[in-house]
């Protein structure tokens, strides 16, 4: 990420005390801590309440933060944490309570959906999307939405590099699974044999 040394100096000026500064870091980090939520947390009304306490977290974890690592993969990690935490919570008071929530899911918003777009994935993927596997969508998202590599999106969830490609793989395969592939599904495809060419180059 081309903004890392002022992020950086962001965070030393936090950890300094200078509550300035973490505003500052939250104005530079919300666009994407809040549209990978928006996906990942079906709920509008929980959406919010994920992203406070993410950024909660991320102002406890500062003195933990090693300012040898990227900073926007380690945010991410903390805010997949807290998305994680909203789901076990979830689950556990659905199971108290014995029923399932009926809440249809909501539409993706217009200012989404165009930053979507931008990235070669159109509206009518979305919905595809958002119906893969909890676990298949946090890759699709963080490697496709938010552009990290196979190797950032493996330290983010704490999870081999041969478990994210194989996830990818199998989302890919779940988009493909109509007969005739959208238009959209193929760019997709196109995307990762295209970063899949370059990870291999640079390993090289």
């Amino acid at each position: 990420m081309d903004d890392s040394n002022e992020l950086h100096e962001l965070v030393r000026l936090t950890k300094a005390g200078n509550h300035e500064a973490f505003g500052e870091l939250y104005e530079k980090t919300i666009k994407q801590v809040n549209q990978t939520v928006h996906f990942l947390v079906e709920h509008p009304s929980d959406r919010e309440d994920v992203i406070q306490e993410a950024y909660i977290g991320l102002h406890k974890s500062l003195g933990n933060y090693d300012i040898n690592r990227p900073f926007k993969p380690w945010l991410m990690g903390i805010v997949i944490k807290q998305v994680n935490t909203y789901r076990r919570k979830r689950w556990m008071t659905f199971r108290i309570i014995n029923k399932k929530s009926q809440e249809p899911m909501d539409t993706v918003e217009s200012d989404v959906a165009i930053q979507f777009q931008e990235k070669l994935i159109q509206r009518e993927l979305i919905e595809e999307i958002k119906n893969l596997s909890y676990k298949l969508k946090q890759v699709v998202i963080l490697h496709y939405l938010n552009e990290y590599t196979q190797e950032e999106v493996a330290k983010i969830l704490n999870i081999p590099i041969g478990t994210v490609k194989s996830r990818i793989n199998a989302a890919l395969k779940k988009l493909r699974e109509k007969k005739k592939p959208t238009l959209q599904v193929r760019k997709v495809e196109a995307i990762h044999e295209l970063r899949t060419a370059h990870s291999q180059r640079t390993s090289e």
